[in-house]
This record gives structure tokens, C-alpha cells and sequence, in this order.
């Protein structure tokens, strides 16, 4: 192991491999999840920063810029010195849910199929589906897949109640 006299740190983590850092002593994989995590707090906060910076310097040319090309959103480019400064504006569409399914019905209605106009997906919220009588869930069954997400680990002291 190339650590014996002076352990590795958040920047060398990756160059080395996942079977090496697995084998490290658990006080100092301890040490640099702790270290790691501030760094990433520190990194996410330079960039708010730094994202602010620019949305300060930059949006008002950019909505010219948009304005200019008769767009709402998306992207513009201009020059800044030398260098061009891409800014885009993504659009967000959001659907009223229920005003949706009202127009579904009119489309089934008018003997159209909705699925040429619209997606139609089905949620079952799992908080709902552990609440519903076993006959119903069983019913329900054949249509539920289970998936896990990745493992997180957090190595705390002993006797930290957190």
C-alpha cells in the first residue's frame, strides 16, 4: 500500500482503486468522508458563488440577446473580449395534472386515442400502496417491480447519536 507514512487525501482518492481504499483502516476512511463531504460543500458553495456572479454580469445581455432573436429560452451567444459567452435560459413545462386528465376524457370521448396526443403514465406512491388492504395490494402485485438504489454508507463515532 503506498500510504504508510502519510495517508491519502480527498485529491488523491481518485488514483487509486476502489479494492485499495476498501482495505484502508475504517479511522481513516472515517477521516476522509468527513473530508471529502467538506470539500464538496465547499465546491458546491464557490460555484452558487460564482454562478451568481455570472447571472449578475450576463443576464441582462442575454436577455437582449433573446429578446433580439424573438426567444423566450434557450440559448444565445455573444462575445465578451475574447471570449464567447454561451447563456441559456432552459424552459421548464409544468402541466396541470387535472385540467390533463380532463382533456383525456374529452379526446376518449370524441372517440380519439389520447395516446396519439398525450404520454399517460400511472404512480402509485409507495406510502399509499403499504396503506391499501392486502386483497387490493395483491392485485396490484403482478404490476410492481422493486428496485434499490446505490448503497450509502456513513461512518460515524460510536456514541454519535446523529
Amino acid at each position: 500500500m503506498p500510504w504508510p507514512n502519510n495517508s491519502p487525501t480527498p485529491d488523491d482518492l481518485p488514483g487509486i482503486p476502489d479494492t485499495e481504499l476498501a482495505q484502508l483502516p475504517v479511522e481513516l476512511l472515517a477521516i476522509l468522508q468527513r473530508e471529502t463531504d467538506e470539500a464538496l460543500k465547499r465546491a458546491k458553495a464557490a460555484k452558487a458563488r460564482l454562478d451568481a456572479a455570472l447571472t449578475i454580469r450576463y443576464a441582462t445581455r442575454a436577455a437582449e440577446e433573446r429578446q433580439a432573436q424573438a426567444k423566450d429560452t434557450g440559448t444565445v451567444r455573444f462575445d465578451d473580449g475574447d471570449f464567447t459567452v454561451v447563456a441559456d435560459l432552459p424552459k421548464r413545462v409544468e402541466w396541470d395534472q387535472s385540467r390533463l386528465a380532463t382533456m383525456v376524457d374529452r379526446i376518449r370521448a370524441a372517440g380519439d386515442d389520447p395516446a396519439e396526443y398525450v404520454d399517460i403514465a400511472f404512480k402509485v406512491p409507495e406510502r399509499k400502496y403499504a396503506a391499501w388492504p392486502e386483497a387490493i395490494r395483491q392485485g396490484f402485485e403482478p404490476a410492481r417491480t422493486v428496485k434499490t438504489g446505490a448503497l450509502k454508507v456513513e461512518i460515524r463515532p460510536q456514541g454519535d447519536g446523529q
